[in-house]
């Protein structure tokens, strides 16, 4: 039996290699008529730093850095539409949600992933030093072992050449 794919859930780091997983996931939903749900997760602050942020920097809100955050996802949604995705007039809305909440990556992909019920995870990831050919990414590592969904985890290319100018 052929899989069904309705909705993906597209999980970014927002680093060089995440917009080369987003070309694959939208790859994918054109293919499936599916729809994307784009997510960022932003790690805790440890204990201490906040207080500190407060004393320093009075008017600094955790909560409004996560909307500028999203607000900026969308903002880079519709440029990567633009200028990567030229011939797709119907890109942005490939796009049902752009979620950006604090959290703990692996942990929320796959709450999320439960949540919206989607069929497929999208993940990029880069390995580190010499043993990026042998070990995933941290994330998509324990995603992978934490899950029954399909996962397909996108490699940074090694043409640096492939990768594109965005982070998204």
């Amino acid at each position: 039996m052929k899989p069904e794919i309705g909705k993906i859930l597209y999980a970014t780091d927002l680093s060089k290699n995440s917009a080369q997983a987003f070309l694959y996931a939208m790859d994918l939903a054109e293919k499936y008529s599916a729809q994307i749900h784009i997510l960022h997760i932003v790690e805790p602050m440890p204990s201490g730093v906040k207080p500190y942020l407060e004393l320093q920097y009075p008017d600094f809100d955790f909560r409004n850095e996560v909307k500028k955050i999203a607000a900026e996802l969308n903002s880079k949604l519709n440029s990567f539409c633009e200028s990567v995705i030229s011939g797709d007039p119907e890109c942005t809305l490939k796009v049902e949600s752009i979620d950006v909440h604090e959290g703990y990556p692996a942990s929320e992909i796959i709450e999320k992933a439960k949540k919206i019920k989607c069929d497929l995870i999208v993940l990029g990831t880069h390995g580190k030093g010499i043993i990026k050919q042998t070990l995933l990414g941290s994330v998509a590592e324990r995603v992978l072992h934490r899950t029954n969904i399909p996962l397909l985890v996108v490699p940074l290319p090694e043409n640096e050449a492939e990768i594109t100018e965005y982070d998204f």
